[in-house]
This record gives C-alpha cells, sequence and structure tokens, in this order.
C-alpha cells in the first residue's frame, strides 16, 4: 500500500469516527432518560437511534445506558423490592406483612433508593388506597430513578390480584384462568390478558407477573389450582401464549411463572421447602411444556424455589445453576430475563441470609432478585461479592444488559 492511499484510509477512518461520536453526543443530549416500552407491541422502544444513521444504531440504547452506570446502579438493577424496603424505619417483618403499606414516596425513601437503587418495584393492595393514589405512587416511583424502572403486580385474573380487589379502584373483574381454560378458546385467554393489560397500563404498570404457566396436575396442590388454564400442558401453552398477546397489546410485559413448574407439589414454597422427585426428562413431558412453548414470547421467567431432588445440585430452582444456566439457558437456549420468586419466602429464608440468597440467584444464572427478605443486606452481599470478585463484573453487566434491553429495547 502506498503512503498516499495509506493517508486516504486514516483520513476516512477519522471521519467515520467524528460521525459516529457526533450523533452519539446528539442522541445523549436530546434524550437522557429513555422510555420503558410502551404501545402495541411491549418489546418496541421507539427513541432518537430510529432516526440516526446505520453508524450510530451499532450501539444499542442498552449499552449505552449499560456504560454510564456506576457498580451501585448495576447492581440496583438486579432488585426488584416492595416500595416499603425504601422505609428503613420498618422492620423487614413489618415491610413484608399485609399491613399499613407505604402509599406515597417521601424524602426518606429518596435518600434511601439514592444510596441503595433498585432496579424495579413490586406494588401490593396494601400500597392502594385510591386509583389517583396508585398513579401517582407508580409515576413517582418511576421518577425517583434516572433509569427506566420496572413497575409490577402480581394480577393473574381470579383470586390473584392486589390492583382489581384493592381499595378505590373500579376495573372489570377477570375470573379464574381455571374457568377461561375450561372453554378451551385462547381468545378468551387474550380477552383476559387484554383486559388486565389495559387497567394495569392506565395505573402505570408496565409488569405483570402473568400468566400462570404452571399444569394442574396435582389435585392435592394448595397454591397453583385455579390460577391454572387446566391440566393439558398444550393447552395451557396456548392460553398462556394468548393470554401474553393480550398484555403486549397494551405495552405491558409478560412474566410466565413458576419454572420448572409448580403443578405437581403437595405444599407450598411461601411456608417451606417444597420437594419434587421428577427427573428432567419427566418435567420435559408435562411441566415445562407450557414454559418451552412460550420462551420466544414471554418478556421473562419467573423461577420458583420449588427443589428438584433429582437435579445436579439439589437447590431450590431459584437458586440452582443446574436449573437456571444449564437448563433453562443452555439446554432450552433462553437468553432473556429470569426473576426469581419472592425470596423472603420461607422455602428460602428459613434456611439462607438475605444477603446470601441473593448472590446465589445471581450465581445461578437468574436476573431480577424479587423481594429479599433485607434489601439492604442482600445489596450489600452482592456489592461484596463483585468488590471480591465472586461475582464477576462481565456476569454483572451480562444480567445488567439483559434487563436494560428488556426496558429500552435492543
Amino acid at each position: 500500500m502506498t503512503s498516499k492511499i495509506r493517508r486516504l484510509t486514516l483520513l476516512l477512518a477519522l471521519l467515520f469516527l467524528s460521525l459516529a461520536a457526533f450523533f452519539l453526543r446528539r442522541a445523549e443530549e436530546k434524550q437522557t432518560q429513555l422510555p420503558v416500552a410502551t404501545g402495541t407491541d411491549a418489546r418496541a422502544v421507539h427513541t432518537d437511534a430510529d432516526v440516526l444513521p446505520e453508524i450510530e444504531q451499532q450501539v444499542s440504547d442498552a449499552e449505552r445506558v449499560l456504560s454510564k452506570m456506576s457498580m451501585d446502579e448495576k447492581i440496583g438493577q438486579l432488585f426488584m423490592i416492595r416500595p416499603d424496603q425504601l422505609k428503613l424505619s420498618l422492620t423487614p417483618l413489618q415491610m413484608h406483612s399485609d399491613e399499613k403499606g407505604v402509599k406515597k414516596v417521601d424524602d426518606d425513601m429518596k435518600e434511601t433508593l439514592a444510596a441503595y437503587p433498585a432496579g424495579g418495584f413490586i406494588i401490593f393492595s396494601k400500597n392502594i388506597s385510591s386509583g389517583d393514589q396508585l398513579k401517582k405512587l407508580n409515576s413517582a416511583l418511576g421518577d425517583a430513578s434516572p433509569y427506566a424502572t420496572l413497575i409490577a403486580v402480581d394480577e393473574e385474573g381470579g383470586a390473584v390480584t392486589r390492583v382489581a380487589t384493592a381499595p378505590g379502584i373500579n376495573v372489570p373483574y377477570v375470573t379464574t384462568m381455571r374457568e377461561i381454560g375450561g372453554t378451551k378458546d385462547p381468545e378468551k385467554a387474550r380477552a383476559a390478558g387484554e383486559t388486565i393489560g389495559g387497567y394495569l397500563a392506565d395505573y402505570g404498570f408496565n409488569m405483570d407477573f402473568a400468566p400462570d404457566a404452571d399444569v394442574d396436575s396435582n389435585p392435592a396442590n394448595p397454591v397453583i389450582g385455579n390460577r391454572s388454564f387446566g391440566k393439558d400442558p398444550k393447552l395451557v401453552a396456548e392460553m398462556d401464549a394468548a393470554f401474553l398477546d393480550g398484555l403486549h397489546a397494551n405495552g405491558v410485559y409478560g412474566v410466565i411463572k413458576h419454572y420448572p413448574g409448580h403443578g405437581d407439589t403437595k405444599s407450598d414454597t411461601h411456608y417451606g421447602t417444597v420437594k419434587v422427585s421428577k427427573t428432567w426428562e419427566k418435567m420435559e413431558e408435562l411441566e415445562l411444556i407450557p414454559f418451552l412453548e412460550n420462551l420466544d414470547k414471554t418478556d421473562a421467567v419467573m423461577v420458583a424455589h420449588i427443589t428438584l431432588t433429582k437435579s445436579e445440585d439439589g437447590l431450590p430452582a431459584s437458586i440452582s445453576p443446574d436449573a437456571i444456566e444449564h437448563h433453562l439457558r443452555e439446554l432450552y437456549g433462553y437468553d432473556g430475563v429470569v426473576v426469581t420468586d419472592a425470596m423472603m419466602m420461607e422455602a428460602i429464608r428459613k434456611h439462607y441470609g438475605s444477603g446470601e440468597a441473593a448472590v446465589m440467584a445471581i450465581e445461578a444464572g437468574a436476573d431480577i432478585v424479587l423481594m429479599p427478605y433485607d434489601y439492604v443486606e442482600a445489596f450489600e452481599a452482592v456489592r461484596t461479592a463483585v468488590e471480591k470478585g465472586r461475582i464477576s463484573e462481565e456476569r454483572l453487566d451480562a444480567s445488567v444488559l439483559r434487563i436494560l434491553r428488556l426496558k429500552y429495547g435492543r
């Protein structure tokens, strides 16, 4: 190559980099906080990048946000907590009780969030006194963070509803999934998802921990029952897909639960250890079917605390590398967001501290730790694990990027 050609090549390269830097600066000046997805597709986010040249789009919105985050901000993305957990004058027991919920964001809570940033919040009926109050609470929780925030709720229909049954709320009642599944009409499930997604969006939610993908295969099950669409795993899978479509029509993310399947159990992980003696191969013949058939449609997967006694590590699925990293990610090919079931449940709390449980969940492949019993303890334990190398920065960034891709689009 002649010196003249080399100089020309260098000039072209510098011009390319200058253009890229210019458009990046322009996008950042116009948009410091990107919106959570809204619209007809919960996974479609439209930002300035849509009109920028192709060279700018090589850096995704999620990657740009990640590059600006401090270590604590990254760690905070891994947690979804009750708003009550920002009120450090309360004990953990008070935070998780069904009484006297936090209904507005005060200065003390903002200070806690600044010290221990959280990527998302889950709302319960105790946090609701009226429709206007709920909208203000959800808006304030979102505004308190410089980054897009997940505002979630358990709103399945039937008995598991936090919003529809709360004081001052007037929305259409959605019946049990068992009744809907009994019609064998996916359109009924889609309509249920659309109804729920519609009023959740109106009140400022962007994530619903629904639909339930468990198969109702054990009549003695104390926790699933009519929350499931039925006993036929193929029907459950079809109904789940339709329900997700209904949520997505209103810009609300859906989360299938409780992987790898809580339907064939005789006890409840809210109150203690629940063991399942089936092999993974047996689970794939029934319980896992609705999950595996909807991995490309769901926005996240919630992992249960059930213990598969024949798994390689014998741990509750929510903290099991075999259940999450090996099976869900490697064998089943899922690279989306994984969220644990509530970590204050007795199946975890009786055996693990809040900090150790949070670290183990992330080590196992989970991205979001839901409701640790003691949030500050869990946050500080994850920070220490990163500082000491137990959790690598690469592993931390991998989870944060998955979460940001959900919030900001790819």
